[in-house]
């Protein structure tokens, strides 16, 4: 466990292994570096592995204001230049993947494995605008005065869970976050990538993971039959073995 003051941030990592090329795991939305522990563990012996409690996570402080991923993608460059790091393994999950994403189109990557890949917005049909604006309408006639008993209510059970669960400046940061759409970026990032979707997934769709093997130069999409956001943790040792394949050339 260790603790590096990084720009305006105090920022909690680990590091596993001491050899090798150097890796960088990437947690998702709300989770923490307990979430990729596993992988640290597991690829200790051929790499040196950065295991990252992002900005506004696990035990690293808040940004200083609202950030959106070229935010997230500059505050790792500037973590990348503080210990040395070039051309790393990029292994990211759900909300982390859309940070890699970012990274490796402005930056060098030598590998990437995203699992659960958020980075490709959904088309929004009438329905969403409805929904949107009916919400927006009941926010503003809720503030006046007669009706703040009722505003409480509609504001916890509005949005994701996600929306819901976040606050402050991490709630500002997840709107931004969750707004942005990196399907142009995908046929720029030429890094060998492996994709790896639950077959089940409703946060991030496997058809986003065929969408991302399509758009993307060197991209391969394995698919973990009957799982759902989290098959990475839940088939951990088929996951193990998946990166064991993608990377011994490396080793």
């Amino acid at each position: 466990m260790s603790q590096l003051q990084l720009d305006e941030i105090q920022l909690h990592y680990e590091k596993y292994g001491n050899k090798g090329r150097k890796v960088l795991l990437l947690h998702g939305w709300g989770q923490n570096t307990e979430m990729m522990a596993f992988i640290g563990e597991f690829l200790k012996s051929h790499f040196i592995v950065y295991n990252l409690d992002l900005p506004g996570f696990g035990k690293t402080s808040e940004p200083p204001e609202p950030w959106d991923t070229n935010d997230y993608c500059e505050f790792l460059a500037h973590f990348c230049q503080h210990f040395k790091i070039e051309d790393p393994i990029i292994i990211a999950h759900s909300f982390g993947c859309r940070i890699a994403l970012r990274y490796a189109y402005r930056y060098s990557v030598h590998k990437m494995v995203l699992t659960g890949a958020a980075g490709i917005r959904d088309k929004r049909g009438i329905a969403y605008y409805v929904k949107t604006y009916t919400y927006k309408l009941g926010k503003k006639i809720l503030s006046l005065k007669p009706f703040t008993a009722y505003r409480e209510k509609l504001l916890k059970n509005a949005g994701s869970e996600d929306y819901r669960n976040s606050s402050g400046v991490m709630r500002a940061t997840f709107v931004k976050v969750v707004n942005e759409d990196l399907k142009d970026l995908l046929p720029h990032i030429e890094t060998e990538t492996l994709l790896v979707f639950g077959e089940n997934d409703e946060a991030t769709p496997v058809e986003k993971g065929k969408m991302m093997e399509k758009l993307m130069p060197n991209a391969a999409l394995v698919v973990f039959e009957n799982d759902d956001h989290y098959a990475y943790i839940h088939q951990a040792g088929r996951f193990d073995l998946v990166l064991d394949a993608f990377l011994r050339s490396d080793y």
